[in-house]
């Protein structure tokens, strides 16, 4: 595999450490639906469970559990969290976390036009499934086509008509 890790120096209270990025090779072999799922995961690891975000405090309680960090300063989880607070609430929801991840990645930023085209067109899939209706023979079952899981009243064999085969 061709990704080198870029060398960048860390952000707000880094005091210019260096740190390996590593989300160009993690979105290398785990493609864009596996780096979103572990940029999701990595989301609830840091967020209060009771609000469903990171706030400055899920911040410095998360980093210390799961990343060993201990003793983030509460001033530099604020700062970290001001970081990618697009909508001013003073804490980061997924979406935020994700676009904050991606947008701290050298790596991932040189080649972001291509990774949201792909992310995009991979949604776009989804919704496309999601909006299938069901084959014939399973609306039929189901008292007709877009019914989807609504089971009308079934014929009963004996009270029914014969359906007609048109052969």
């Amino acid at each position: 595999m061709a990704a080198s890790a870029s060398r960048a120096r860390a952000g707000a209270g880094g005091a210019g450490e260096e740190y390996e990025d590593l989300l160009p090779v993690m979105g290398e072999r785990l493609g864009v639906a596996g780096l979103l799922a572990e940029l999701r995961a990595g989301f609830r690891l840091l967020a209060d469970r009771e609000r469903g975000a990171i706030t400055p405090d899920s911040l410095r309680r998360g980093a210390a559990a799961a990343l060993g960090v201990a003793g983030m300063a509460h001033a530099d989880a604020a700062a970290m969290v001001r970081e990618g607070d697009a909508d001013g609430d003073g804490a980061l929801s997924e979406a935020e976390f994700c676009v904050l991840m991606v947008r701290l990645s050298p790596g991932i930023m040189a080649h972001a036009e291509a990774w949201l085209a792909d992310a995009i067109a991979a949604d776009e899939m989804q919704l496309v499934d999601d909006a299938m209706p069901m084959d014939a023979a399973a609306a039929d079952d189901y008292g007709g086509a877009g019914s989807r899981g609504h089971a009308a009243a079934a014929p009963d064999s004996d009270t029914a008509p014969a359906r007609r085969s048109s052969v």
